[in-house]
């Protein structure tokens, strides 16, 4: 039986006039998909940037790429682990969409699984015939991403808010970041922050203390910087 639909409100199916209130702020998830959106978009083009046989550039752009597709496999796998479940039991209604969105991981994890695949490759010889196969993985990523990001963040999250405790949306932000390598939070924060609207700068007040904000003006910003040189074969003067 399909869900009903849920209206942009994120009023619940057969909720009270006026919308169920709200229980947490989900805005997580939107702002992690400007970054997942901003990333993979831009992936084809540092791909295409590397000249032929200049494995050095490949590595760092297949290093790259390998650590947003790092994070979307955390993300999705979070979702999976601990989302999916709790909306069907919390929200019956919704049953119908976290179908949907089980089918979505599953397409989405088959791009994922053949961009892994195809980046060592390529990383140790930054030849196109060793580019290929990860351009068209990263198309097929692209083409998941623009019909499952839209359509969970207008079907699911809505009713996240009105079902989970802010504490269990955390735990999303909280698994991501354990999820990310070490020595390379700069450039995943970077990210995020780049791929907001503002630049990152109200991301950066509302979600980080005093001191690691200090930390990216100093730090973090540079090292950011010079790895996005690194990534076009640019020098970051």
């Amino acid at each position: 039986m399909a869900a009903s639909a849920l209206p942009p409100s994120g009023d619940r199916p057969g909720g009270r006039p006026g919308g169920s209130a709200k229980t947490c702020d989900a805005r997580g998830m939107i702002e992690i998909h400007r970054m997942f959106r901003s990333e993979f978009a831009e992936g084809p083009k540092l791909v295409v940037r590397v000249a032929e046989a200049d494995a050095a550039h490949a590595d760092v752009v297949g290093d790259h790429l390998s650590l947003i597709s790092g994070s979307l496999h955390a993300h999705h796998e979070f979702e999976d682990d601990h989302l999916w479940d709790t909306l069907d039991e919390r929200a019956p209604a919704c049953a119908g969409h976290v179908e949907r969105m089980k089918a979505q991981h599953a397409e989405m994890l088959v791009h994922l699984r053949e961009l892994d695949a195809a980046l060592p490759a390529w990383r140790s010889s930054g030849r196109s015939v060793d580019a290929a196969p990860v351009l068209l993985a990263l198309h097929g990523v692209n083409r998941a991403l623009a019909v499952h990001l839209p359509d969970e963040e207008s079907t699911i999250v809505p009713v996240m808010e009105t079902v989970l405790t802010q504490k269990e949306v955390d735990a999303a932000g909280v698994h991501g970041r354990k999820a990310t390598p070490k020595g390379r939070t700069w450039q995943q924060l970077g990210a995020i922050l780049a791929a907001q609207p503002d630049g990152g700068d109200e991301w950066l007040h509302e979600h980080l203390p005093a001191p690691v904000r200090l930390a990216w003006r100093f730090v973090g910003r540079r090292d950011y910087a010079a790895n996005r040189a690194a990534l076009w074969g640019e020098t970051s003067g």
